[in-house]
């Protein structure tokens, strides 16, 4: 099991976190999203490593972006 943690900006609300949670679960292989409003923080729990561009590809499907 791998754990990655990445920072979104732009998330104000709890929709926003559905979004996220939404559209990160679909990348394949991920069995778990956490989302922490406050700090931005998204971990994500997957069978084997996510690509950083696939997450990023997520994560602006769902109007945010990964911080730099």
């Amino acid at each position: 099991m791998e754990t990655t943690t990445y920072r979104v900006v732009g998330m104000t609300c709890d929709h926003c976190v559905r979004s996220v949670k939404s559209e990160v679960a679909k990348l394949e292989g991920v069995s778990t999203v956490e989302v922490d409003l406050a700090s931005g923080q998204v971990t994500v729990e997957s069978e084997r490593p996510v690509r950083p561009e696939a997450f990023a590809a997520a994560i602006e499907e769902a109007g945010y972006e990964v911080a730099s």
